[in-house]
């Protein structure tokens, strides 16, 4: 293992088990280095790295402090790489929103509240055929976005709000490519919040994993 991969791990040891918490500034870089037995530069590049994927924050004439650790904040990283990958690998990430969002929807089934249910029908009733490409996106993110939030699970929300980028993309090209595409896509939100609605977990990740399915298989066979 090299040096610096060696100084992540101690870091990461120490956050894991507790000795460095959310929100604890490190000790000084010379003490650190001499308790872990490592050399100063060896450290610094670790924390470089950690600071880079949101784990370690450094402030400049203050110290370097453990982050939040929210997941979201986290998730920054993964979102970077999600938004650099294009043409096919999009199907990956598309293959990975199918296993996570039908269980979110599972969730939000259960845990949803009248009111939130209420307020996304009212919300599917601001879109029309009649609507405009950007209002339709929009209304579909938000769609989507507001039902992972009541599965209640803050990671599954960040992984998933981490993919929107490449599958809006996607979700975009079918609308604007494929006759009938935004008509199918509100039917099925319909008919997932129906299931919601009636708190029926297994019916709602049906409808969820057909709705994903659909762009994810129209897009491959545009691209493959």
């Amino acid at each position: 293992m090299a040096v610096t991969d060696e100084a992540i791990e101690q870091i990461k040891e120490m956050i894991v088990s507790g000795r460095l918490r959310p929100g604890q500034r490190l000790p000084k870089e010379a003490d650190l280095a001499a308790q872990l037995g490592l050399s100063r530069n060896s450290l610094r590049e670790a924390v470089k790295a950690l600071s880079l994927i949101r784990v370690l924050d450094v402030r400049q004439g203050d110290g370097t402090y453990v982050t939040s650790l929210e997941p979201s904040l986290l998730l920054d990283a993964l979102s970077f790489v999600v938004d650099v990958h294009h043409d096919a690998t999009v199907l990956e990430f598309f293959e990975v929103r199918r296993f996570l969002e039908p269980q979110a929807v599972a969730m939000a089934a259960v845990r949803i509240t009248d009111g939130e249910i209420a307020s996304l029908r009212a919300h599917l009733g601001l879109v029309s055929a009649e609507s405009s490409t950007d209002e339709l996106v929009a209304n579909d993110l938000e769609f989507h976005r507001r039902i992972v939030e009541a599965s209640g699970n803050s990671v599954l929300c960040s992984l998933l709000e981490s993919l929107s980028g490449p599958t809006m993309r996607g979700r975009i090209w079918r609308g604007l490519t494929q006759e009938g595409a935004w008509d199918r896509t509100h039917a099925e939100h319909h008919a997932i919040l129906d299931a919601i609605a009636d708190r029926q977990p297994d019916v709602a990740r049906a409808w969820a994993a057909v709705h994903v399915a659909g762009v994810e298989q129209w897009l491959r066979r545009v691209l493959l």
